[in-house]
């Protein structure tokens, strides 16, 4: 469920909307999370979004390509040779890979 109202009038105010999820956890992990809000005076929920930002990295845009724009600079003739980059490149991201 998404919610994108003035969230204000609770005392949130958020710039964007926001979905509501539930996650089961672990009962030491909650008493954990629950002592942790409390100490800092947050709520529970803005103690779970703090580590979830810090912790899961932002999702890549749909359909770019991780190695594009990576490497020691652009060669002059890097967009006839583009077949070329592009395989060194995957080489490399291989090679990086199985190390």
């Amino acid at each position: 469920m998404s919610h994108c109202w003035d969230l204000r009038r609770i005392g949130v105010c958020y710039a964007v909307c926001v979905k509501r999820t539930t996650i089961m956890l672990p009962d030491e992990l909650d008493v954990r999370l629950r002592l942790e809000a409390k100490r800092r005076s947050l709520s529970i929920a803005d103690i779970a979004r703090e580590a979830i930002d810090e912790h899961v990295p932002p999702a890549r845009p749909e359909g770019g390509l991780s190695f594009f724009a990576i490497g020691e600079g652009s060669s002059t003739d890097a967009s006839e040779r583009v077949d070329e980059i592009v395989g060194d490149a995957m080489a490399r991201r291989h090679d990086d890979s199985a190390a």
